[in-house]
Parts: structure tokens; C-alpha cells; sequence
């Protein structure tokens, strides 16, 4: 089964003889995205498929959050581009959770651990973004663990 930097290489060069523009310049950036994270540090590597998934994620938030800029600067033309390259973007990110899911994840990733309190907050962060697997934002999960601790 090839990678997920391998079918994103794949995707881009399709877009290429498609002369899909919009395609074309999203996975180009994604990929350039990797290849900056792989050099990072002090020796190069080969990112694993969870890696790349964590820098495709990274990119879809960045296009999200750039569309919401955009939106309240009166750019509507700019937003809806962002908008498009992050659609794209989510055809490689798995299926995200829905709120009950991650409430009954978030759950058993603290009863398994047995954290109490708020002062537990950090280390119950941990155990729930292990469980999450990247399936939900950092900020649904930090308001989720918030909300189960009191």
C-alpha cells in the first residue's frame, strides 16, 4: 500500500496534466509542507503516514483559520479560495468525530488513567490526544477534557 506522501505526489501530478490550478498549488504547498518537517532537526527523515497526516491536518487549519481572516477583512474572493484548498485538503484527513464520540473518547481515555481534578488537566490532555489519534482539533479535545474534569 503506498504512503500518504506517495498518493498526495500521485494526486499533484494528475492535477498537473489536468491543469488543475486550484489542485495543483494546494498539494503543492502540502507537499512542500512535509518536505520542510522532514529536514527539520538536526538530521533529515522520512515522516511517517501519522506525521503526514499531522502536517495535512496543520495545512487544513491554516487554510480554515486564513478563510476566517479573510472573511472579516471583507475579502469574500480571498476566503472562498482557502475554503477550496481546504476542501481539498480534507479528502486525505480521516472522517472527523463527532461530539459524542469524542465526549465517550475522551471518557474512557480518562477513566483509564483515573485523572481527577483540574490540576490534572496536562497529563489527562496527553492520554486524550493518544486516544483521539488526530481525529479531532486540539481545542475540541482541550474543551472536552476541561468540561469531563470540573
Amino acid at each position: 500500500m503506498a504512503t500518504l506522501k506517495d498518493r498526495l505526489e500521485t494526486d499533484m501530478r494528475s492535477a498537473m496534466k489536468e491543469r488543475d490550478e486550484l489542485r495543483t498549488g494546494t498539494l503543492r504547498m502540502t507537499l512542500t509542507a512535509i518536505r520542510n518537517a522532514e529536514v527539520a532537526g538536526k538530521t533529515a527523515r522520512e515522516l511517517s503516514d501519522d506525521e503526514v497526516l499531522a502536517v495535512v491536518a496543520k495545512e487544513a487549519k491554516k487554510r480554515r483559520e486564513s478563510a476566517l481572516a479573510f472573511t472579516e477583512g471583507n475579502r469574500p474572493e480571498l476566503a472562498e479560495r482557502e475554503l477550496a484548498e481546504e476542501q481539498i485538503l480534507t479528502v486525505y484527513l480521516p472522517v472527523p468525530l463527532t461530539d459524542d464520540e469524542l465526549a465517550g473518547i475522551v471518557a474512557e481515555a480518562l477513566a483509564a488513567g483515573s485523572f481527577e481534578g483540574p490540576k490534572a488537566l496536562g497529563q489527562a490532555m496527553k492520554a486524550a490526544q493518544a486516544a483521539v489519534a488526530g481525529r479531532a482539533e486540539g481545542g475540541r479535545v482541550a474543551a472536552e477534557v476541561r468540561r469531563q474534569l470540573g
